[in-house]
């Protein structure tokens, strides 16, 4: 018999137990801790991005000065200066709007049209899921950064590109995920006694299989969230997104690669602020999905 067992009751000691459930609540805590902060740090981008660089800092972002050419971080410049004298500071304040617009817009566009996807092929099935199976494989074998290049030639740079081509390439995995949530509910007796009394198609998908699978909608949207914040910041570093000259953390970080060794804060500032929001979505998403599966 374990060492761990009470001999005649067969049970685990109290002490043990006391002991597992307050590691249990003390790994909670943490975790507690670890979404607050990251939902603070969403938060500061988040007013960085309504409320603008105008309020947040005195200087603009698009002013430059040349007397102050890689100015080093310090009162004047508070994250320092770039090649043309722009405070560094403002111009990633100034950054956060596009990405905070592009990356929320693609990620509702893509969860949105991905679940309409995944619903309606789990809940038909047959040929229409077979045939959405297929266009949803040939979708993702083809590269995004090919697709941004191909809209880029065809009607120019601008957000709205951005903002299909990071959509177009979430609504595959949205579309899987919630297929196979989908799949799991129509198993179930509910769906069944649904269609025997003879509930239409499109009540069936809305009125029973969507109400069951929003956590797993939830958990796709925060989790593209972060996704998408990445991908525009990329696409913006190809030059396939904002024009040349824009405060956009990714045109920034293009810009300023060259000056790494000669001021490397013009480099890293926007590079930190793409990881820290990053990183923070990506927490708050673990935390959601943790929420949704106790």
């Amino acid at each position: 018999m374990s060492a761990g067992v009470d001999g005649q009751t067969g049970t685990r000691p109290a002490a043990a137990v006391g002991t597992e459930r307050l590691a249990g609540l003390a790994r909670g805590a943490r975790r507690d801790v670890v979404a607050a902060v990251a939902g603070a740090v969403v938060a500061v981008w988040v007013v960085a991005a309504v409320v603008g660089w105008r309020v947040l800092t005195p200087r603009d972002p698009a002013l430059q000065a040349p007397s102050d050419r890689f100015a080093r971080p310090g009162p004047e410049h508070w994250l320092g200066a770039d090649q043309f004298g722009r405070d560094v500071l403002a111009r990633v304040l100034a950054g956060a709007r596009p990405v905070l617009v592009v990356a929320p817009l693609a990620t509702v566009l893509a969860v949105i049209v991905g679940t309409v996807i995944g619903l309606s092929a789990a809940g038909l099935g047959g040929w229409y899921d077979g045939l959405v199976m297929r266009v949803l494989d040939a979708v993702t074998v083809f590269p995004s950064i090919i697709a941004a290049t191909l809209f880029a030639a065809l009607v120019g740079r601008s957000r709205l590109v951005l903002i299909l081509v990071i959509a177009a390439t979430f609504v595959p995995i949205v579309a899987r995920s919630v297929r196979a949530a989908t799949l799991v509910e129509c198993a179930k007796p509910y769906v069944e006694a649904a269609r025997l009394r003879g509930e239409p198609t499109w009540s069936l998908l809305v009125r029973e299989l969507l109400p069951n699978v929003r956590g797993t909608v939830l958990v796709e949207a925060t989790s593209r969230l972060g996704d998408a914040v990445f991908a525009a910041a990329t696409l913006s570093f190809l030059g396939l997104g904002e024009p040349p000259g824009s405060p956009e953390w990714g045109a920034t970080v293009s810009e300023n690669r060259v000056w790494l060794t000669v001021a490397p804060w013009t480099l890293l500032a926007p590079a930190l602020a793409i990881a820290s929001l990053v990183i923070a979505v990506a927490l708050l998403a673990d935390a959601v999905r943790r929420r949704i599966d106790a």
